[in-house]
């Protein structure tokens, strides 16, 4: 039997026994490219739909027939497995896709094996006629891909300078740069890689040429880490950004930085997307960060699939979130920890907080949601179809600042919060990726888990957020036992953002007035 592979970043090609295979039929390389992602059958209707999009059924799943058997004559043998429904590659063929081969390397934290494998964007240049359903299937897998490639090159750049190979880091920092030249995390990435490579003059060039390119395309100054980044003051205050570490469980790395100390620890979650380098490039990000620091030790990690904790191909359930908790309190040996839930991770917290209350001193939940949509019994969400509308806008703008009028309105109008905000939505996922984690919560529901809490617990609204109706916060209060709800001034739904000293104040009296013990009150 003859060994096939399929390349798939760039123009897709196909070789047999090592032998390159002309196959001059578009809808042809799109059908062996999409079975062979599929890893299984596909029913015959959704391959005649994604191919032939506007045409009537019968007529489409003739064309699918058809093709078929002219890729089939093309390649010299069978190598479908079909029936009356459904059809895929056939078993006994041997099959390698680069795509998968690429992924498997990123999974066993081989990177630099998965950098040289991505030759370029998942079907670059390539689209069958006609055909917008595969073409749209198409830029979410580029894009989650992508996202991979992304998360290989930081975890690269990092590992590379941590072991003293300044020259490699350089190289992969320049990919990302490549990848995204306004991005300026991924500008000083290269920066500092080169000054640590002893090359000064090639990093006050690209520095220079950063700079101008933020002027020009976006029309801003450099943030005040980039313009300082070639002087001694510099390296103070990357000192002072924690360092970044990575501790595995159920078979996914998760990323987490720790700062300070002190008795009780703090651990925050800030909603559905993260990136716990990116979060300090904000200012009142970080201004929020540390002031946390004097009140204990500072927790912050990445959700699995999100920002620089592991790819994975699946949304990250309150569940498993729950499970990644407990998986980095246990790396850093926490043993009396206040979580932090904003937005979209307060139900993960929630959850935590019921099953491992001995752990958990208290509960501070801010702009969150106890159900992700509206139901009768709980109107303070979006129906399920304004849910999955505003999903759609999200994606469709994805890479853009999207969203940051309803997130944080004092903030919309600051031209350097857009491009932080911008470049911190490509840095923590793909529209692919975020798409299935906007899907796993618009179905959360975790009400009935509310009159379980028996830790102290302190929950935060802005009387106006743009983004969470306060309903939904006075609802997770009133149904937690002895649970605080304060009501704030303002609209933004990011914590951090506006007057950040009534939440601060909150928090530090709700952490000071925690039994030194930390135990639960039940």
């Amino acid at each position: 039997m003859t060994a096939f592979s399929l390349g798939t970043f760039g123009f897709p090609e196909i070789h047999a026994d090592g032998r390159p295979i002309k196959l001059n039929l578009r809808k042809g390389l799109a059908l062996l490219v999409y079975l062979a992602e599929a890893k299984g059958t596909v029913a015959r209707d959704v391959m005649a739909t994604l191919l032939w999009p506007e045409t009537a059924r019968e007529t489409s799943l003739a064309r699918l027939r058809r093709l078929l058997h002219r890729v089939e004559l093309t390649l010299g043998q069978p190598v479908f497995e079909t029936d009356r429904t459904s059809l895929r590659w056939s078993p006994e063929v041997e099959l390698k896709i680069d795509s998968h081969q690429f992924e498997s390397a990123c999974d066993r934290g081989a990177f630099e094996a998965a950098c040289r494998i991505y030759r370029g964007d998942f079907l670059a240049g390539f689209s069958p006629e006609d055909s917008s359903e595969f073409d749209d299937w198409a830029f979410f897998r580029r894009e989650a891909l992508r996202g991979r490639l992304v998360h290989a090159l930081e975890r690269l750049v990092q590992d590379k300078n941590a072991a003293g190979d300044h020259v490699a880091a350089t190289l992969h920092a320049g990919h990302l740069v490549e990848l995204d030249p306004l991005s300026e995390v991924y500008g000083r990435h290269l920066i500092r890689s080169l000054l640590l490579a002893g090359d000064r003059s090639a990093a006050e060039r690209h520095h220079a040429a950063l700079t101008q390119r933020l002027r020009d395309e976006l029309g801003v100054a450099p943030e005040a880490e980039t313009e300082a980044i070639m002087s001694p003051a510099a390296a103070a205050l990357r000192d002072a950004v924690p360092a970044t570490r990575y501790v595995k469980g159920s078979g996914v790395h998760l990323a987490y930085q720790t700062y300070g100390s002190g008795p009780l620890d703090i651990l925050v979650m800030p909603g559905f997307v993260s990136h716990v380098e990116r979060a300090w490039e904000n200012p009142a990000s970080r201004t929020f960060l540390a002031s946390l620091m004097k009140l204990g030790r500072l927790i912050v990690f990445d959700r699995r699939g999100i920002g620089l904790s592991d790819r994975v191909g699946s949304a990250p359930g309150i569940d498993v979130t729950a499970e990644d908790i407990g998986t980095v309190l246990r790396a850093v040996d926490s043993r009396r920890v206040v979580l932090f839930g904003a937005s979209e991770c307060g139900p993960a917290c929630i959850k935590f907080a019921v099953d491992d209350d001995s752990r958990v001193a208290g509960l501070i939940l801010f702009g969150a949601l106890a159900k992700g949509c509206w139901s009768e019994d709980y109107p303070h969400a979006l129906r399920a179809s304004q849910y999955d509308a505003w999903s759609k806008h999200l994606i469709a703008q994805w890479g853009g600042p999207v969203g940051i009028e309803a997130f944080a309105p004092s903030l919309a109008n600051d031209p350097q919060a857009r491009a932080w905000w911008a470049g911190l939505l490509r840095a923590a996922s793909s529209p692919g990726g975020i798409s299935a984690v906007l899907e796993a919560f618009r179905d959360a529901d975790v009400r009935h888990l509310l009159p379980q809490i028996a830790v102290p617990t302190l929950v935060l609204h802005r009387r106006d957020d743009k983004a969470v109706r306060i309903a939904a916060g006075r609802d997770i209060a009133s149904r937690i036992a002895g649970a605080e709800f304060v009501e704030l001034d303002g609209n933004d739904h990011w914590f951090f953002a506006g007057d950040q000293q009534p939440v601060l104040a909150a928090i530090k009296r709700f952490t000071e007035a925690l039994p030194r013990e930390g135990r639960s009150r039940r």
